[in-house]
């Protein structure tokens, strides 16, 4: 099964992780803010991730590992 792993202090809460996973695996925690005060990408429904990889390619901050 793959893993994808977000770096959450460096991750600043764009979006285009979420809206780029075809099968909507992350979110953007709306209880946590991270050490810059974003609400960060997390990992949601990780038993539906394919490990496309989309996610870390679309992350402008590399914030994102996708490990097959």
């Amino acid at each position: 099964m793959p893993k994808v792993t977000i770096d959450e202090n460096v991750c600043k809460g764009c979006g285009l992780c979420v809206h780029t996973c075809p099968k909507k695996v992350l979110i953007l925690d709306p209880d946590r803010l991270n050490a810059k005060g974003y609400n960060p990408s997390i990992v949601k429904f990780a038993d539906l991730c394919i490990g496309c990889g989309m996610c870390g390619m679309i992350c402008p901050d590399s914030a994102i590992t996708v490990e097959r």
